[in-house]
């Protein structure tokens, strides 16, 4: 019978001293299967818990390679530390730690300065009206709340609000009209325009209107929205005896771009009219998820009753979240940009996304199958549809190139335009010059290798190529 001397073979170079096989955790998952949704009953060693998460983990795709999200995927290893060291810190235990509620004041106030709030104080943090949350989503729900609120102050009828927004907003404005009972009036794109109009917005607001969205970066293309045309439009409508409705910026993609990119560009609190916006540090602001900011234009536009005033854990405390507990180290990391950064080096960061976007949309544009919609010059994203008659879609495009480790989403346009269907690139920090001409390869390899197919009578679907 065959046998191994377990004893000589350890004894051998490169085997382990410790007198069992290395490894052990293979052996031990291969023969004690984990349920999956139930909790174990027994305890497992934390180095074998780590193996089997970690190894499931290499199944999802490579985030830096994931042209799909506006999150930050790559950070100094400094901020990670700073961020690791900080995880345990409950962002709404003041009191007890008092350094990070410092640290979260003080980026509320460098986003309001960054957006030209008025009437601040270099010196008084309580200058600044404003908040830091999980992102962008819960901060469009603040901001609603606060347009809401103003808006049925002196009112004796508050049974029909409504909120005048495109239909290209992020899906988050839905989830607040439902959640909080604020009728949507949604203003159609079509085929060629994917923003909303000056003209759109006079013709939809009335006396029941809380406020107007204008998108800075739309999620669809990356467009930036004409926020002060629609802003002197609506000046128009009040000075003629209309409704005076305030307009609220939905800054999540661009709000850390446009001040570097286009800094003399009006959208900000520079518009008497504009009087919330929200941005998500977590995309263009460099931070790892999830971290985002509400700020007002003045203490005015917050109306007092929203902030609820806590005595927890011996202190007085101030709050207009929705949530509670939350860790700090995403404030932390936020922070930690500032700094590091300050606005010379989020000026040179976005100016190189730009030309990286823009070098992907110069190579785009000369390739016969395809029309850009958006060239990255305003964000650094680029959005483009196929043009002309083809035998394969953009769906195929973005299924071959997930097959060669790309990730890059393709989608119909909304409402009144849905029968276009495009594919986006988000180019974020670390999605280097370099990247930018490999991707541009692949997409070329594969739109040869689908004409081909289809000039050969092959199936038009991207799931008939192997690799």
């Amino acid at each position: 019978m065959w046998r191994i001397d377990v004893r000589k073979e350890l004894s051998k170079p490169g085997k382990h001293p410790g007198g069992v096989i290395a490894a052990a955790y293979t052996g031990r998952l291969a023969t004690d299967p984990i349920p999956a949704l139930r909790l174990p009953d027994e305890q497992l060693d934390p180095e074998a818990a780590y193996r089997f998460i970690h190894d499931e983990l290499m199944l999802d795709g490579s985030s830096r390679l994931n042209l799909a999200t506006f999150v930050t995927t790559w950070m100094d290893p400094q901020a990670e530390k700073l961020m690791a060291e900080t995880f345990d810190k409950n962002m709404i235990d003041k009191d007890e730690y008092p350094a990070t509620a410092s640290i979260e004041e003080r980026c509320v106030n460098m986003v309001a300065d960054l957006f030209h709030a008025p009437g601040l104080d270099p010196e008084d943090s309580k200058s600044a009206t404003g908040v830091s949350t999980i992102g962008s989503s819960e901060a469009v729900m603040l901001a609603g709340l606060a347009l809401k609120w103003r808006w049925r102050e002196g009112r004796s009828d508050t049974s029909r609000p409504n909120l005048v927004l495109g239909s290209n907003v992020q899906v988050v404005w839905e989830k607040f009209c439902r959640y909080f009972d604020v009728e949507p009036k949604y203003l159609p794109v079509e085929p060629g325009r994917y923003v909303i109009t000056p003209e759109q917005v006079r013709d939809a607001v009335d006396d029941n209107t809380i406020g107007v969205v204008a998108i800075l970066g739309t999620t669809f293309t990356g467009e930036l929205e004409p926020v002060a045309e629609i802003c002197a439009m609506l000046d128009s409508v009040a000075a003629s005896g209309g409704p005076d409705v305030p307009v609220h910026v939905d800054a999540a993609s661009g709000g850390f771009v446009v001040p570097f990119l286009h800094p003399h560009l009006e959208w900000d609190f520079r518009l008497p009219r504009v009087k919330s916006i929200n941005a998500s540090g977590h995309k263009y602001g460099l931070t790892y998820p999830g971290i985002g900011f509400a700020v007002w234009r003045t203490r005015e536009d917050l109306p007092e009753d929203l902030v609820f005033r806590v005595n927890y854990l011996g202190g007085d405390m101030p709050t207009f979240t929705l949530n509670f507990s939350r860790p700090g180290n995403q404030v932390i990391g936020q922070y930690y940009n500032f700094l590091r950064l300050g606005r010379s080096g989020y000026s040179d960061i976005m100016h190189a996304l730009r030309d990286t976007a823009v070098r992907v949309a110069g190579h785009l544009s000369e390739h016969p199958a395809f029309h850009v919609i958006t060239d990255g010059s305003a964000i650094p994203v680029v959005a483009f549809e196929l043009a002309g008659d083809r035998e394969y879609t953009v769906f195929d495009i973005s299924h071959e190139l997930r097959a060669r480790g790309w990730q890059v989403p393709a989608y119909t346009m909304p409402d009144d335009a849905t029968g276009v269907a495009v594919l986006r690139i988000v180019v974020r920090e670390g999605f280097s010059a370099d990247l930018g001409r490999l991707l541009c390869g692949a997409i070329t390899e594969v739109i040869d290798q689908l004409d081909a197919s289809a000039a050969g009578g092959g199936h038009s679907s991207a799931t008939h190529f192997a690799h």
